[in-house]
C-alpha cells in the first residue's frame, strides 16, 4: 500500500510537470507539484509555499543551496537559490572570488571558469508568472540528468531569486486565489482581473522596486544588490509581464533608446542571446517580439544596471494573465501559459549564456579594463562633494555610493581647486579612476540632450541633487590632501547632557532633527522652534543658533520625566544638544520672546486611495516615517464626508484625481483648515486645492502648457515624437528658495534641485511673503525637457503657502518626496508637518 502511494504521487507528479517539460527527472526529489499539493499553474503559489519548495530541494539535492539574503518590509525572507554542480557548489566561496578577479584584474581567464548566470523574478508582485516558473526551473535544473543540464551545472553558477517582492507577491496572489471559481473565468471585466487600490506590483510602501536598483531606499533592494556586487554575474535576467494582449518580448529592446555608457559590444552579446530566445519560442510556435516598446536607458532599474557593471541585462515581458485565465487577442491565455513562456526564456537564457561563456567572460573584463582605460582619459578627474552642516543628508549619499562599490575619500588637509578651497572633515572625493567608472559617470550625469528623447522611464536621476548635496566636476585629483583609507561612517560617542540647565537647544540643520523632535513630543516634551537667528551662552561659550533651532525649556515642562526623555533620546540621534544656562542672549531674541514659535506634535491624515496616485501617496507615507518619525492615518478620498477631521492637524493631498469631491467636502476641507488645519498638496493635489479656491494660486495647466509644442505640418509617423516632446518623462529643475520663510528652514542654501515629471505648473502670487519657492531664471539643471517648456517653467511657483483663517494652505508644484530619495526637497514636506503654523502670509485679498 506504501509503495503503490509513492507510485501514484510519483506518477501524479510527473503528469503535472508535462505541461511545462518532458525530461524524466530525478524521483527522489520533490517536485512543486508535491509541495504545492497541486500542479504549478493551478493556484498562485504564496511567497511561503515557495520558500518551502526551496528549503526541500536544497535540502534533498546536493546542486542546490538556499540562501536567505535579507527581509522585506513586512519580514519576508527574500531567497536566493544557488544552483550549481556538487563540485562547484564544495568550492563556491573559491568560484567567487576567482570571478570577481578575474573580471577586475588583467588576468588570463581560466579554461574552466564558471559563468555566473543571474535570475530575477517577481520585482512586481501582480507580474506573478515569473515567480512561479522559478520553481519548475529549479526543479528542472536538479532534477533533470540529461547531458546538456549537466554540462550547464559544470560550466555555470545560477543564482536565482524567486520572488524579488514577495509583499506584492502575496497580496496578488491572495486576490487572484480569493477569486478563483471551480472554472476559471476568462471574462476580462471579472474582478480578478481588476485588482483593487493599491495593486500587487508595489512593495509595502507602495514603491516600484525595479525602479530602486540604483536608489537602494529599500531592504529589498539593499539586499539585491549587495549580492550582485558580491557575484557580478555575466548575465542578468529581468522577468517581468506586460498586457494581457501582447505576445513575449525579449531585448534588445529599441536601438536609439540605450543608455550611451553601456558598451557597444553588450547590446551584441544580447542579441546574440536573443537568438536562443527566438530558436526555443519557434520550436514551440510562440508568438515573440523584440527591438520595440522597451528601452534600456534608466539604469536603476533591474534591465540596465547590470549594463553599467559589466553584466549583460536582459529584460522579458510576458502576456499576463492577471489571474487564471483571460481573453485576450491572441485567444484563451491561461496562468500556466505564462508560466512556461518564462520557463522557456529562463532556458534559453542559460543556454545562450553558457554557449557563449567565454565571450561573455572576456566582455566583463574588457569592460572593467575600458572602464579604467576611459577614466585615465577623461577630463574630469572625479567629483568633490561638500558637507553643508547636515551630515546625516551627506553620509546618506556616501553610504549609498559605497553600496554600488563606488570609492569615496575624504580630505585629511584643505585643498584648493581654482577659486574653490576644499576644507579636511567636509569634503570628498569620488575619483573616476576606479573599476565603476561607468556607473559614477551616470550617477553624476547632468546631461540634457539625447539621441532619441523618448524615455520609457526618467531622462536623469543625478544623486547629489537628489541628495541637495553640494558636488563639482574636477580636473585634476586632491593628491596627498586625500586620505589613504575610504570613508566610513562610524557613529560619535556623544557624553551624557547634564541637568539643571535653564534650557537645552539642538539645530534644525540635521536631516535627523525631526526624527528626534518627533520622539520628544511623543513623550510630551514641550518644544519651542526659533524663528529667527540667536546666540545663546552654553556652560563653556556663546553658541550661534539658526532659524528653526529646537529649544527645550525647562520652566515650560510639564512631565517630571522630561529630562530624562531628552536624555536618552539625544543618544538615539547625530543631533547635538546643547544646554543653555540663561534665557537672556547675547544676540537675537532671549528665549521667552514670541519668536519662539509654539511646535505641536503632528497627526496626520494622508488621503490614500482609489483616484489617488499610489505610488506617491506611498512615497509621502514612506518618508514621514524614515524622516519625521510620523505614521500618517489613511484614508480614502470617497470616506473623506464621514470621517471626523478635528483629530488631524495636517491634511496631505498628493498627486491624484480628486474631482469626486463636490461643495460639501470642499466646505469641509475649508472650515477644517479656518480652525487651524495645515491642508497641503503637491502636484494634481495641488492644482485640485488651487481650482477649488482652497489655494489663491492660478495654475498652468497640461494642455495650456502642450500648446507651447509646435504640432502645425507634422506627418503620421510623427505622432510618437510629439508624445515624446510635451511630456517630461522625469527631469532636475532648481527653484529658488525663501531662506527667510520656516517652511525652508534647515534647508542650506537658497537653490533647491527639485524632480519634476509632470507639466503642470502653479503660477507665483502677487501678494507679498506667499511664493516660498519660485523657479530659477534658468532652472533646467539635467534630463530632458522641451526647450519650449523651460522659458515657461522658469515664470513658475515651485512653492506657495498662505493663510486660510487661523490655518494654512501649501501648494507644491512637485513632488517632494520622488522615488524616496529626493531627501532635498523632503525637508519642505517636513518643515510643513513641525513648522506649518509657524509663519503669517495672508492674502491680500482677505
Amino acid at each position: 500500500m506504501k509503495l503503490s502511494v509513492v507510485v501514484f504521487f510519483a506518477l501524479w507528479a510527473v503528469s503535472a510537470q508535462a505541461q511545462y517539460f518532458n525530461e524524466s527527472v530525478d524521483p527522489r526529489l520533490p517536485s512543486p507539484q508535491q509541495t504545492l499539493g497541486h500542479p504549478v499553474g493551478d493556484w498562485h503559489a504564496r511567497h511561503d509555499q515557495i520558500q518551502r519548495y526551496f528549503e526541500q530541494l536544497a535540502s534533498q539535492s546536493d546542486k542546490a543551496m538556499l540562501e536567505v539574503i535579507g527581509y522585506s518590509h513586512e519580514q519576508r525572507p527574500l531567497l536566493q537559490l544557488v544552483i550549481s554542480s556538487p563540485e562547484n557548489l564544495r568550492r563556491l566561496d573559491d568560484i567567487r572570488q576567482q570571478h570577481l578577479q578575474q573580471a577586475k584584474q588583467d588576468k588570463n581567464i581560466a579554461s574552466d571558469a564558471p559563468i555566473v548566470i543571474w535570475l530575477g523574478y517577481g520585482v512586481h508582485g501582480n507580474e506573478p508568472s515569473a515567480a512561479n516558473a522559478a520553481m519548475v526551473l529549479a526543479h528542472y535544473l536538479t532534477a533533470v540528468e540529461t547531458e546538456e543540464v549537466a554540462a550547464w551545472l559544470s560550466r555555470a553558477v545560477i543564482l536565482i531569486q524567486p520572488s524579488l517582492n514577495p509583499d506584492g507577491h502575496d497580496r496578488f496572489a491572495s486576490w487572484a486565489n480569493m477569486h478563483r471559481g471551480s472554472k476559471p473565468v476568462a471574462d476580462p471585466q471579472h474582478r480578478e482581473h481588476i485588482e483593487p487600490w493599491p495593486n500587487g506590483r508595489p512593495n509595502h510602501y507602495w514603491f516600484d522596486l525595479n525602479r530602486d536598483w540604483l536608489l537602494l531606499q529599500h531592504p529589498e533592494s539593499q539586499a539585491r544588490i549587495a549580492q550582485f556586487q558580491q557575484w557580478l554575474p555575466n548575465v542578468v535576467g529581468d522577468f517581468h509581464e506586460m498586457g494581457t494582449n501582447s505576445s513575449y518580448f525579449f531585448q534588445p529592446g529599441i536601438p536609439s533608446r540605450n543608455y550611451p555608457l553601456t558598451p557597444k559590444r553588450n547590446f551584441e552579446l544580447t542579441a546574440a542571446i536573443a537568438e536562443f530566445h527566438a530558436a526555443a519560442f519557434d520550436e514551440q510556435e510562440q508568438l515573440y517580439y523584440s527591438e520595440e516598446s522597451f528601452d534600456d536607458f534608466y539604469i536603476g532599474k533591474g534591465s540596465t544596471y547590470p549594463d553599467v557593471n559589466g553584466s549583460v541585462g536582459i529584460l522579458f515581458e510576458q502576456a499576463s494573465s492577471r489571474g487564471h485565465l483571460q481573453e485576450s487577442i491572441n485567444g484563451l491565455l491561461s496562468f500556466s501559459d505564462t508560466i512556461k513562456n518564462q520557463f522557456t526564456a529562463s532556458l534559453s537564457t542559460i543556454r545562450g549564456a553558457v554557449a557563449k561563456r567565454q565571450e561573455l567572460l572576456a566582455y566583463q573584463q574588457e569592460f572593467y579594463q575600458s572602464a579604467l582605460a576611459q577614466a585615465k582619459a577623461d577630463k574630469t578627474k572625479g567629483f568633490m562633494l561638500t558637507d553643508d552642516g547636515d551630515q546625516s543628508r551627506l553620509h546618506a549619499l556616501l553610504d549609498l555610493l559605497q553600496r554600488h562599490h563606488i570609492a569615496v575619500y575624504p580630505l585629511r588637509r584643505d585643498w584648493q581647486d581654482d577659486d574653490v578651497k576644499y576644507l579636511a572633515g567636509e569634503s570628498f572625493f569620488v575619483p573616476l579612476q576606479q573599476s565603476q567608472y561607468r556607473l559614477i559617470k551616470a550617477a553624476f550625469s547632468t546631461e540634457k540632450n539625447f539621441q532619441d528623447n523618448t524615455f520609457y522611464d526618467v531622462s536623469s536621476w543625478t544623486l547629489p541633487y537628489a541628495f541637495n548635496i553640494e558636488f563639482k566636476a574636477v580636473s585634476r585629483e586632491p593628491g596627498r590632501a586625500l586620505a589613504s583609507e575610504q570613508w566610513q561612517d562610524t557613529p560619535q560617542l556623544k557624553p551624557q547632557l547634564t541637568a539643571g540647565a535653564y534650557a537645552y537647544a539642538f539645530s534644525w540643520q540635521d536631516q535627523q532633527a525631526p526624527l528626534l523632535l518627533q520622539a520628544l513630543l511623543t513623550e510630551g516634551v514641550v518644544v519651542r522652534s526659533a524663528l529667527h537667528n540667536f546666540s545663546a551662552l552654553t556652560s563653556d561659550t556663546t553658541v550661534q543658533f539658526q532659524p528653526g533651532t529646537m529649544l527645550v525649556a525647562a520652566g515650560l515642562q510639564q512631565d517630571k520625566d522630561w529630562f530624562s526623555h531628552l536624555q536618552q533620546l539625544q543618544q538615539q540621534y547625530p543631533v547635538k544638544v546643547h544646554a543653555i544656562r540663561s534665557g537672556l542672549t547675547p544676540e537675537g531674541s532671549d528665549l521667552g520672546s514670541h519668536n519662539f514659535a509654539v511646535i505641536k506634535k503632528p497627526e496626520v491624515l494622508l488621503i490614500a486611495g482609489p483616484g489617488v496616485n499610489s505610488t506617491e501617496a506611498g512615497e509621502v507615507w514612506y518618508n514621514l516615517e524614515r524622516l519625521a518619525g510620523i505614521s500618517p492615518s489613511m484614508v480614502e478620498p470617497e470616506r473623506l464626508g464621514r470621517i471626523n477631521l478635528n483629530r488631524y492637524t495636517h491634511i496631505i493631498l498628493a498627486d491624484g484625481n480628486y474631482r469626486q469631491w463636490q461643495d460639501s467636502q470642499i466646505k469641509q476641507l475649508k472650515q477644517w483648515t479656518e480652525q487651524g488645519g495645515v491642508l497641503w498638496g503637491h502636484k494634481d493635489g495641488a492644482a485640485w486645492l488651487a481650482n477649488a479656491g482652497l489655494l489663491q494660486a492660478g495654475v498652468w495647466q497640461g494642455k495650456e502648457m502642450q500648446q507651447l509644442i509646435p504640432q502645425q505640418d507634422l506627418s503620421y509617423a510623427d505622432r510618437e515624437a510629439l508624445a515624446a516632446k510635451r511630456r517630461i518623462a522625469g527631469a532636475i529643475f532648481s527653484a529658488e528658495l525663501d531662506l527667510s520663510h520656516p517652511l525652508t528652514f534647515g534647508v542650506p542654501r537658497a537653490r533647491l534641485p527639485l524632480f519634476k515629471n509632470d507639466i503642470m505648473l502653479l503660477q507665483p502670487s502677487s501678494s507679498p511673503f506667499v511664493n516660498v519657492a519660485l523657479y530659477s531664471q534658468n532652472p533646467h539643471l539635467a534630463g530632458y525637457s522641451a526647450s519650449e517648456y523651460v522659458p515657461k517653467i522658469a515664470q513658475g511657483a515651485a512653492i506657495i503657502a498662505h493663510n486660510l483663517g487661523r490655518g494654512r494652505v501649501i501648494g507644491m508644484t512637485d513632488n517632494p518626496v520622488f522615488r524616496g530619495y529626493f531627501f532635498g526637497s523632503s525637508r519642505i514636506l517636513i518643515n510643513a508637518m513641525f513648522l506649518g503654523n509657524s509663519f503669517n502670509a495672508p492674502i491680500q485679498t482677505e
